[in-house]
């Protein structure tokens, strides 16, 4: 086969200015000036990629709450550990978030700061000598908590949230299960029995702890329903448990006749992974809505999230 060079000089152009851009000057970023104010610096981000993303993610969380629509968090347990529950009571008691879905660990993780004002153990060293998740105290009050709460007909979230309150824990204003209780925002547990500490302890109830967090579901599932034409859904830090509790209320929801379409999803983690991206992101879209993925460490884009939400209100 021969190859005769192409004829250059036959190749058509057009004018620049004729061409669709995606990027203009006046999406560009600003200089910051000395001495501004945090709805100055929000205002200087670029209208670009994920600057634009999180404008549109705190506009509609805005708008729901504006129009009174929910504003539902799904968070694993690193929002605790990163130091951001002071954030998500925040939001709890100004009404901007109104039902917190957190995973088994981040029960646990909230349970213990409102109880000794610390967490996370070195796991290494417990698993070498056998000791990891052995704490008495943390396996023995949630194992109670949550049985006392199951004879009441109450699940996982509100009974550990009504045994902080009741007793007191001494660092309780930091706890998300307590402002649960004293703001009247629902906090539901859902549990994947054999993943936390409280399961290997002795006053541990399988069926109990299936049984609690169930209510929790089904509690889940009715603020899921209740999203339809405005409502948001945040999942932040979890990237199995929550993303397949919240598919699985969405198709309940939908199932009984509610008309759960034209809202708005978010996943904020560190990285971008398939059940985030799938379950919270893509899929709950098809019907209408829109779907947001910001990347980012906790500590800061959930505090820039929610600053720019309260600037805005």
């Amino acid at each position: 086969m021969e190859f005769p060079p192409l004829d250059w000089s036959r190749i058509k152009t057009y004018p620049l200015r004729e061409r669709p851009n995606r990027v203009r000057a006046e999406d560009f970023a600003r200089p910051w000036s000395k001495g501004g104010s945090l709805k100055t610096f929000l205002n200087t981000l670029p209208d670009i990629l994920a600057a634009r993303d999180l404008r549109a993610l705190a506009a509609a969380m805005v708008g729901a709450v504006r129009r009174k629509k929910p504003v539902l968090l799904c968070m694993g347990a690193h929002l605790v550990k990163c130091g951001l529950s002071p954030v998500v009571v925040d939001l709890m008691r100004r009404g901007v978030v109104s039902c917190v879905a957190m995973n088994g660990a981040g029960s646990i993780h909230d349970f213990e700061m409102a109880l000794i004002g610390q967490t996370s153990e070195d796991v290494q060293h417990g698993l070498d000598d056998g000791s990891f998740g052995m704490a008495d105290e943390t396996g023995r009050l949630m194992n109670t908590a949550i049985k006392n709460g199951l004879s009441q007909g109450i699940g996982c979230g509100r009974a550990l949230g009504e045994t902080i309150v009741k007793e007191n824990f001494p660092n309780r204003d930091v706890s998300i299960l307590n402002a649960g209780v004293t703001a009247k925002v629902p906090v539901t547990v859902h549990i994947a029995i054999g993943t936390d500490i409280i399961h290997q302890h002795p006053a541990c109830d399988g069926a109990a702890l299936g049984e609690a967090s169930y209510l929790d579901f089904q509690r889940f599932a009715a603020a899921v329903a209740a999203l339809g034409d405005g409502g948001v859904v945040l999942n932040v830090g979890s990237a199995v448990v929550l993303p397949e509790v919240f598919l699985k209320a969405l198709t309940v929801a939908r199932n009984l006749g509610h008309k759960v379409e034209n809202f708005t999803t978010a996943t904020l983690d560190m990285i971008r992974q398939y059940r985030p991206t799938e379950n919270i992101v893509r899929r709950p879209m098809h019907k209408g809505g829109q779907g947001y993925y910001l990347v980012g460490h906790h500590e800061l884009m959930l505090p820039l999230l929610a600053a720019s939400v309260i600037e805005e209100l």
